[in-house]
């Protein structure tokens, strides 16, 4: 168990990297869509090879079906998160995306019928907890909350969600390169559809762009959704969607060590929080299994 939920955990490092990764190729003169595009392209063609490579099993139409949902939801994420991103300030944004903590375990509870863990209660309060002070609410404020932002931002939350949800349920008989390149490939139709990819006219390709596609590429694609799509269905979507909290740390730590933001008492309060939120579910499931398999002693 414990295996499956640190691979979960390290998708959801991975994906926290990325925040730091287009800044820098904003920095650089490319747009966001511009690197949200090539990102998703260029981690396509990587999930190509590697199904061609390693995955190569029969899969029937209906898994394919399931799993087109979730590069619905996987592509939502991204595009309303950015929209949030260009109505409020970041940490505004970013609160408002890990509601999608409450919601996974909410999704999971509605659709298995089961009332939530005291485990996962206690992680989502203290979560959350953590979350507004990470955030740096408490210093800032939302003074600058907009509607659309927020309408932008609990969508993104619902669709992340949704995201893990489908990685945890859906196309459970499908090959792990095959599953990622189905949901990639649906996610690659509908960014393109909102951000149309001129990266292959303009000449940024060239510039430079294809390093930071193939950096967010990597941390945004591959290792995330191989990740989840392994992980998350051994630990369970709620569990999942908890320990997918760990965007948020990474995200902040990455920021301090390549950008060398500042980050006030609080916030590191808050990423403790989240830490302390992260880890005491699996621990207290891994403990409770421990004791079911303990043999008596005669």
């Amino acid at each position: 168990m414990l295996k499956y939920a640190l691979l979960v955990f390290l998708g959801a490092c991975s994906y926290g990297s990325l925040s730091t990764i287009i800044k820098l190729g904003m920095k650089e003169g490319f747009q966001v869509s511009q690197l949200v595009g090539s990102q998703f392209f260029i981690g396509w063609l990587l999930l190509i090879i590697l199904t061609f490579l390693f995955n190569r099993k029969r899969v029937f139409f209906r898994s394919i079906l399931q799993l087109i949902l979730g590069g619905f939801a996987l592509s939502g994420t991204t595009i309303f998160y950015n929209l949030a991103v260009a109505e409020l300030p970041a940490s505004i944004a970013v609160v408002l995306l890990f509601q999608f903590t409450w919601i996974g375990v909410l999704l999971e509870a509605v659709v298995d019928k089961k009332k939530p863990s005291k485990e996962k209660v206690f992680s989502i309060v203290v979560l959350l907890t953590g979350t507004v002070l990470a955030g740096g609410l408490l210093d800032r404020g939302f003074e600058s909350l907009t509607a659309a932002g927020t309408v932008y931002g609990l969508l993104s939350a619902i669709t992340f969600a949704l995201y893990i949800f489908a990685s945890g349920r859906l196309g459970l008989d499908v090959p792990v390169f095959t599953k990622s390149l189905t949901m990639v490939t649906t996610a690659v139709v509908i960014v393109f559809a909102v951000f149309p990819p001129t990266f292959f006219v303009d000449g940024s390709l060239e510039q430079g762009l294809w390093m930071y596609g193939m950096a967010l590429s990597s941390l945004g694609i591959i290792i995330p959704v191989v990740f989840f799509s392994v992980g998350v269905p051994k630990v369970g979507s709620g569990l999942g969607t908890i320990l997918g909290a760990a965007e948020l740390p990474a995200a902040v730590i990455a920021s301090v060590t390549v950008l060398g933001e500042h980050v006030s008492t609080l916030q590191w309060s808050g990423i403790l929080l989240i830490l302390l939120g992260i880890i005491v579910p699996p621990l207290m499931l891994s403990k409770r299994q421990t004791g079911h398999t303990r043999p008596v002693v005669q």
